[in-house]
């Protein structure tokens, strides 16, 4: 799951500060090679956690980093110009694995990092789970490291499921849309359950659905399979909760901070989304509803719980590049286990298995959150959209029966009129 669109309103931020060649590790001095790493970034607390760890290291100077921060949106406007003209002027860049990052792979805007992800023996790059590892990895090659993982989980309200007679939060989607509707028909101006409704939003957290239903985007042939039986019952089914059980004249745009919002707001009592956005819905600061929100595993439909487990970002450097041996010392310092331990602490759940093995590492994460997220990395599935070069598109097909189904449209119809073009576009795609 990565911050989605709009998550943060996008602004350039540029920030040099020192870092000291010694607190990185890892590689020779290249005497030829600039001593400012310019690194990009997206807005991500991850960044925010990066920015404040930055002058630690000004003691142990060699290195500046020049760091640019960007909106997604203006990320990748920059990496489509910088990149396609083959700029030497990016040395690290944060991106996203399962939205760009085949087409920046095979187009080899990514530097093989098979080499540097042995040099260290104490970075130990067998730490990082296979799933993200792999989903990071092109043709059996390491390309990037991952910084980011997410997997889907259920948020809930407990005080409103005491006052609906409800023990537990539902382990079935059969149990979610029942529980929904009895809060809602109970509740006045409390919708049952609130998601993303976005065409292009609402893909990867639909995903989870699914899988769960049994379906999948494509089949093993890489053929296109969003009509299948079990696609055209998820997309009936996510459609209908939404229209059926969500908020009052829900709109069909929203991503994560507008279906957030109403969850924060005390708006509704269901609410599936990407484990790594939880603070917005404990934080007391930005949630009336703080101490009343628990979490739960995704529930089961006729496959089990079969969420997503993706890494949303991750640190690659660019092919063209003229300092990526102090490049990779940036990545190596910022994935290491103290940054990655402290990241953790901080609420961003890491691809790391040792900080998830530490208690250190958990301890700031809510108990039941943690028991889903364990599960989810269990079951999950290594990827929350189709994985195709041209993913905006993608996603822009299969989206539309998401949208269709919410609006009350026939979900069927639809998902056969999105397999075809999803099809051709996987076709054409392939020539």
């Amino acid at each position: 799951m990565d911050v989605r669109r709009r998550s943060i309103i996008g602004t350039s931020l540029a920030v040099v500060v020192a870092m000291g060649l010694s607190a990185c590790g890892g590689g020779g001095d290249d005497s030829s090679a600039s001593k400012t790493v310019r690194v990009t970034l997206a807005n991500h607390v991850w960044t925010e956690n990066i920015k404040k760890a930055l002058p630690e290291f000004e003691k142990q100077t060699g290195l500046k980093v020049e760091l640019t921060q960007l909106g997604e949106d203006q990320l990748s406007d920059q990496y489509n110009v910088k990149l396609n003209a083959g700029s030497s002027d990016l040395d690290v860049m944060m991106y996203r694995p399962l939205q760009e990052g085949k087409l920046f792979a095979k187009n080899k805007y990514l530097e093989d990092l098979s080499d540097q992800v042995k040099s260290n023996k104490d970075w130990d790059f067998a730490d990082f789970q296979s799933g993200p590892v792999e989903a990071t990895s092109y043709e059996g090659k390491p390309v990037g490291v991952p910084i980011i993982t997410e997997q889907e989980v259920l948020y809930y309200r407990k005080d409103l499921l005491a006052k609906a007679g409800l023990s537990a939060p539902p382990k079935t989607l059969d149990e979610l849309k029942a529980a929904a509707a009895k809060i809602k028909a109970a509740q006045p101006g409390v919708a049952g359950f609130v998601a993303r409704t976005g065409k292009s939003p609402a893909v990867t957290q639909f995903s989870s659905f699914l899988y769960s239903f049994g379906g999948d985007f494509v089949d093993g042939s890489g053929k296109a399979t969003v009509n299948s039986d079990a696609a055209k019952q998820a997309y009936a089914f996510y459609g209908g909760l939404i229209k059926d059980n969500g908020p009052a004249n829900v709109s069909t745009d929203m991503s994560w901070p507008e279906a957030m919002a109403i969850f924060t707001q005390g708006k509704a009592a269901f609410y599936t989304e990407a484990n790594s956005l939880y603070k917005n819905a404990t934080d007391p600061a930005k949630s009336k509803v703080s101490d009343t929100v628990g979490f739960a595993p995704f529930p089961a439909g006729p496959a089990g719980s079969k969420p997503y487990n993706i890494p949303s970002w991750a640190l690659g450097i660019n092919s063209s590049s003229e300092n990526k041996s102090n490049a990779w010392k940036f990545i190596e310092w910022a994935t290491g286990k103290e940054q990655t331990l402290a990241q953790q602490k901080a609420g961003v759940p890491s691809a790391r298995t040792s900080v998830w093995a530490n208690p250190e590492g958990t301890a700031t994460y809510p108990k039941d959150l943690v028991e889903a997220i364990a599960a989810s990395t269990k079951d999950g599935v290594g990827h929350d959209r189709p994985l195709v070069v041209k993913v905006p598109e993608a996603r822009e097909i299969v989206g539309q029966p998401i949208v269709d189904a919410i609006t009350g449209k026939d979900a069927a119809a639809a998902a056969d009129t999105a397999n075809a073009a999803f099809q051709k576009f996987l076709d054409d795609e392939a020539k």
